[in-house]
């Protein structure tokens, strides 16, 4: 029984909405990578809300899809003792 990994397009296609996803593509000069939640995923772009903004990715440029874990629970701020008098 052979197992076949998905290739990066196929794996956006069949990812359900709402997986947090890392998504490495080309851009000008290079590569980047969008980390965040898949909105959606159609038959040439796919869509992942980063924590700054909504990131359309073209699927020619992808070259590399995965599932991520969930994110860390963000800390909560700091709180600055008052200064001893």
């Amino acid at each position: 029984m052979s197992l076949t990994t998905p290739t990066p397009r196929q794996f956006l296609a069949t990812a359900p909405a709402g997986t947090r996803v890392v998504v490495r593509y080309r851009i000008d000069g290079g590569f980047t990578d969008a980390l965040g939640d898949l909105l959606e995923c159609g038959e040439s772009e796919c869509t992942v809300r980063t924590r700054k903004s909504d990131v359309g990715i073209s699927l020619d440029s992808v070259v590399a899809a995965k599932q991520v874990p969930p994110a860390p629970p963000r800390r909560g701020s700091r709180l600055t003792p008052p200064a001893a008098d």
